[in-house]
């Protein structure tokens, strides 16, 4: 995970590769040579074993980097990382799809893709709790979803229709996971400092 970022700008260019991305690459491989004898320590956290997701996004954070006019430098990145008993084992960042106006629509966008990955975990920890005899506890059973944007909690927690200027234009498909959220799924507060997501979007 932590040259997902790196890998991902350089993925970007590999129809019209330059020198610049070249030394890049070199760079990236040197960083992994180095450690080469070392690896990441997992430890999963065996009192609470369940799934979270942290979610995060940039606003916009090309434009003053690439070339305005095109709209690709406009668009904002997503970033998500799911953990299982706090050990990361899906992670995952790229450009959205489509253009957010703000920094909100942004996050919330990251969000409802996040819980995509989300709800399929779920479903598959399920089916391996059956076939495994694992015991699924109400603690286990309860997602955390990791959000360090206050706006983005406030509309997903919404159990009513939010329509505001910032938000009456996003479309349905970032509002279906609205009904899971409460007794399957919690969605928290987290520092910025502490999202675990952010070195996808920096």
């Amino acid at each position: 995970p932590d040259i997902a970022y790196e890998v991902h700008q350089c993925a970007r260019f590999s129809h019209n590769s330059r020198n610049s991305h070249e030394v890049k690459v070199k760079h990236i491989a040197r960083y992994l040579k180095g450690p080469r004898d070392k690896g990441i320590i997992m430890k999963p956290e065996a009192k609470d074993l369940r799934i979270d997701i942290y979610a995060d996004a940039d606003f916009a954070r090309l434009y003053n980097t690439g070339i305005k006019r095109d709209s690709v430098s406009v668009k904002s990145r997503t970033g998500i990382l799911l953990a299982f008993g706090n050990v990361p084992i899906l992670w995952s960042l790229k450009l959205q799809s489509e253009i957010a106006l703000s920094t909100l629509e942004a996050e919330y966008i990251a969000f409802s893709q996040g819980m995509r990955d989300l709800v399929s975990a779920r479903r598959l920890l399920s089916e391996l709790g059956e076939r495994m005899t694992y015991k699924v506890v109400n603690v286990s059973y309860v997602s955390k979803v990791w959000e360090d944007n206050t706006g983005t909690q406030n509309l997903a927690n919404s159990k009513g229709p939010l329509m505001t200027s910032r938000t009456k234009h996003i479309a349905i498909k970032y509002h279906w996971f609205r009904s899971m959220v409460g007794p399957q799924i919690e969605i928290r507060r987290i520092d910025t400092k502490e999202q675990r997501a952010d070195m996808f979007t920096k």
